[in-house]
């Protein structure tokens, strides 16, 4: 986060975002009402469950509300 960001869309913000951090919660739920059922950790996660491989975080322009991954923030950092 020690590189400069600046929104893709609309363009002139380059100093207030909100970063925010994503913490997966790997569960199972219950298909007919929502309730879940188990919930795994990165040591347990069953055969058929994927660990979450997404962004660590996501960054949300503080003057338009755009909200995407770092990496968009950051190339356009760089061009401007």
């Amino acid at each position: 986060m020690s590189t400069p960001y600046c929104c893709p869309n609309c363009k002139t913000n380059k100093s207030r975002f909100n970063l925010i951090k994503q913490i997966p919660q790997s569960v199972k739920m219950d298909p007919h009402s929502g309730v879940i059922i188990e919930e795994y950790t990165s040591e347990n996660l069953s055969p058929f469950h994927m660990a979450y491989r997404g962004p660590e975080y996501k960054v949300q322009c503080g003057a338009c509300g755009l909200v995407e991954d770092e990496k968009t923030f950051i190339k356009f950092g760089e061009k401007n």
